[in-house]
């Protein structure tokens, strides 16, 4: 909402003539009471002789491409002075603003005497976006007659000593979007009596036939009224008080007629429409639009009308989209003299409809959306049409016809006198609640407890604590304490978040980023992947109302997303990524049933809980890791290491160290990972995740290079284990052992490991892979491998014989589980 710090001076000084703030005090004031200012913008200073003048003569030069006038303007001087000028919204006799010589015009732009087109020019007639006033630059600012003499001082005359202040006004505080609830709220801030232009003691009344109008059922309408002015002047210039606010507050001046609707628009807050009465025909009936019906709007745009959108229609059919704009059919034009004037409420939700469906927005349209004071309607009618009268003359010759709707009236709601006080921790002065809330036009009895009845322009206020927060917002939100509350004693972080924190810790240190992809999944990924259509992962939870109709579901595996980032990272120069997120996923089950809708008057009961609980779907927390491009850095050192499915049982093994377990590996065929690159991730038997290289289909249909990896494994189905920090060390030597089996080809070296660990019993400490071989030496179809193996005992020096025996029982084992002989 934007508007000159000069109307609201006004506005205050109706309360307390001898007001006055500069524009520093002004903002405070706003934000004092809650409200943020977007820009404050101060008429740009002007220096040099700037001056009202009066065209004398006009002469088209005809010569020249483009339309060029030399004009002589009076300004005040013995002689008028010769300016050339391109614009033709002017005529002779019109008042204007020229610069003269030596004037600097904002940009800075500095005026001289110079020839052009043939004559010499004298000075510039001025548009108001020369002016710095506004953006309109179509034509030059023509003044309505007697608003000064010519040779008078422009800055004096304009006003240009303003300032354009914007308040940022949130969607449920429709009643600030004017001058009208913006004032009473400054009036709030500042403490000045308000008063509201909106109460009148008498109504505008005139003689006559009231123009029928009607409302039908179904239409949302709650209110329209209408009235006929006669004898207006369709080419009366609006004063220039009025063009200026409405130049400031975004708003093209047109003419009066038009002018004075959008005037007492933001002034009041409701919006008007003038008809040109002579088009219409018959009764004015607020309806809804018929099946096939069309609309010529002001933007001249044929539009085909839906049976959701409400019109105003006469006997011919829709003149006008109902609070959002009128028809050009029945437009005010140069030749309207008599007027029909439209002031209506209308159904908010409908409004708002009409305009998303027709991608059509006005300055009514903003208004009506957010709830324009019923009360208001018949206030701001009998408003403009005297301002009509004043301006573009005639006479209002019918008496304010109306049709209404019965609309339940505001009830009270009673309010302790001291709540605002428990809820801010603050004592205020008695009679504080009462005053604040009368202040904002509620209407307030008794002196305990408080019947409070919200005024018709406050529909945000239903229950107490809107009360409350319109008394401690008015007081001050600075002045209420802000106390910390003492936190209780505790264990500090419990088990599973320590246990989250040390996952994404220790992956960090590692050398891999976190990142937060969707929580929404693409649709149609899974078929991308060729998942098996009886895959848990498709069991998926689908949004009623996603934020993106191509993701309409809740991800069931972390991969989806974390591919889309690498994609996405890779698309901008970033190829070699070590990515990982840990985030819950959702599936599904045959748990979930749906829920009744609960009542929101009071809290839940038990039972209900127990059923929200229960409708739940499974939401286990999982982490998820992405590997593609180089592992290892290239340098001075080497051509760097590609990242390949090793790293990811390396990285598999990391999670799991973390998590104070351990994970055993073991060949699976699960996709989107590649079957001869996949190992199973199991602990204590229990499958936990999977780990390897993705399947080269899969890639190529997200977009990302060969021989990328991936991990995804469930922390919450890993056993929770407390791993104390104090290390167990040993105080006798280990003896360290090698041993080199041959296995066939196609046995995983896991199982190979595992046997070997088995076999090895309680001296085994560690045992790990460090080589792999295949050639001639150990057949077709074999492989070495060789582990090392260390051992230890707990209570003595370990011999080399015993270490000995243990290697061989381990080979043993791994002779009888896997065919392994000693190389």
């Amino acid at each position: 909402m934007r508007a000159p710090q000069s109307w609201y001076t006004e506005v205050l000084r109706s309360g307390d003539p001898e007001w006055s703030a500069t524009t520093e005090e002004i903002d405070a004031g706003f934000v004092r009471v809650g409200f943020e200012i977007e820009d404050i913008e101060k008429f740009p200073e002007i220096t040099g002789p700037l001056v009202i003048g009066r065209v004398e003569t006009i002469e088209e030069l005809t010569e020249f491409k483009k339309p060029i006038r030399f004009c002589t303007v009076e300004v005040g001087e013995a002689e008028p002075r010769g300016i050339v000028c391109g614009a033709r919204n002017f005529a002779v006799g019109d008042l204007i603003v020229a610069a003269l010589p030596g004037a600097v015009l904002p940009g800075p732009f500095e005026i001289a005497s110079r020839k052009t087109y043939g004559r010499v020019s004298d000075g510039m007639i001025c548009s108001v976006s020369e002016l710095g006033i506004g953006n309109d630059h179509s034509g030059i600012l023509v003044l309505a007659p007697g608003t000064a003499e010519p040779g008078a001082d422009a800055r004096e005359v304009l006003g240009l000593d303003d300032a354009a202040i914007d308040v940022n006004v949130t969607p449920d505080r429709g009643y600030a979007f004017s001058i009208r609830g913006l004032g009473r709220e400054l009036a709030s801030s500042f403490e000045v009596p308000f008063v509201d232009p909106g109460v009148v003691e008498a109504g505008v009344t005139a003689e006559g036939t009231p123009w029928p109008v009607a409302i039908e059922d179904g239409s949302g309408a709650t209110r329209y009224t209408a009235r006929v002015i006669t004898g207006v002047d369709p080419k009366a210039i609006s004063p220039w008080w009025m063009q200026k606010r409405l130049l400031v507050a975004g708003i093209r001046p047109i003419s009066a007629i038009v002018d004075v609707t959008n005037y007492v628009m933001i002034e009041l807050g409701q919006p008007l429409h003038a008809f040109d009465a002579d088009r219409i025909t018959g009764t004015v009936t607020v309806r809804s639009a018929k099946p096939g019906e069309k609309l010529r709007t002001l933007d001249e745009v044929d539009r085909v009308l839906d049976p959701e959108d409400v019109v105003i229609a006469d006997a011919t059919g829709p003149i006008a989209l109902a609070g959002v704009m009128g028809g050009g059919a029945t437009e005010v034009g140069d030749s309207t003299t008599t007027v029909l004037l439209e002031s209506a409420t209308f159904d908010p939700v409908r409004v708002f409809r009409t305009g998303k469906r027709h991608k059509l927005t006005s300055e009514a349209s903003k208004r009506f959306e957010r709830i324009v004071d019923p009360e208001i309607t018949a206030v701001a009618s009998d408003r403009a049409a005297q301002l009509i009268v004043e301006i573009a003359g005639g006479t209002i010759s019918s008496p304010l016809s109306e049709a209404r709707v019965a609309t339940p009236l505001p009830s009270a709601i009673s309010i302790a006198a001291d709540e605002p006080d428990r809820v801010a921790g603050i004592s205020y002065p008695a009679g504080t609640t009462a005053a604040r809330l009368t202040e904002v036009g509620c209407v307030v009895t008794g002196t305990d407890t408080l019947d409070v009845v919200p005024p018709s322009w406050r529909p945000d206020l239903k229950q107490r604590a809107d009360l409350v927060e319109e008394v401690l917002r008015l007081e001050g939100l600075e002045d209420i304490p802000a106390v910390v509350p003492r936190a209780p004693g505790g264990t500090g972080l419990t088990p599973v978040q320590r246990r989250r924190r040390s996952v994404g810790r220790t992956l960090a240190l590692d050398g891999y980023v976190e990142v937060l992809p969707y929580p929404f999944m693409p649709a149609g990924v899974f078929d991308l992947w060729d998942l098996p259509a009886d895959d848990e992962r498709r069991r998926t939870v689908k949004v009623l109302n996603p934020l993106e109709s191509d993701r309409p579901e809740l991800n069931s595996t972390l991969l989806p997303g974390l591919l889309e980032m690498a994609a996405r990272n890779i698309a901008r120069g970033q190829r070699d990524l070590s990515l990982f997120t840990i985030g819950q996923v959702v599936i599904a089950g045959d748990h979930v049933a749906p829920v009744p809708a609960l009542d929101v008057t009071q809290r839940p009961t038990d039972e209900d809980i127990e059923a929200l609980d229960a409708s739940l779907p499974h939401q286990p927390l999982h982490v998820g890791v992405v590997l593609t491009g180089l592992r290892d850095p290239a340098g001075p050192w080497g051509p760097g290491r590609a990242a390949d499915y090793l790293d990811a049982f390396e990285a598999a093994r990391t999670i799991a160290r973390a998590a104070g377990v351990e994970v055993e590996l073991s060949a699976a065929d699960h996709r989107p990972w590649h079957p001869g690159r996949c190992a199973r991730l199991t602990v204590d038997g229990r499958t936990v995740g999977y780990a390897g290289e993705l399947h080269p289909a899969v890639l190529e249909r997200a977009h990302l290079p060969k021989r990328a990896c991936a991990v995804e494994i469930d922390i919450d189905a890993l056993p929770l284990r407390e791993v104390l920090p104090a290390p167990a060390v040993s105080v006798f030597p280990a003896v360290l052992q090698d041993v080199n089996v041959v296995v066939a080809a196609d046995v995983p070296a896991a199982d190979v490991r595992s046997a070997l660990r088995d076999g090895a019993g309680e001296l085994l400490e560690a045992i790990a892979l460090f080589d792999v071989f295949t050639g001639e030496q150990v057949g077709d179809g074999n492989k070495s491998l060789t582990f090392s193996l260390r051992f230890r005992a707990s209570d003595r020096t370990l011999t080399e014989d015993e270490a000995n025996a243990a290697k061989l029982a381990a080979v043993d084992a791994a002779a009888e589980r896997v065919g392994a002989r000693l190389r």
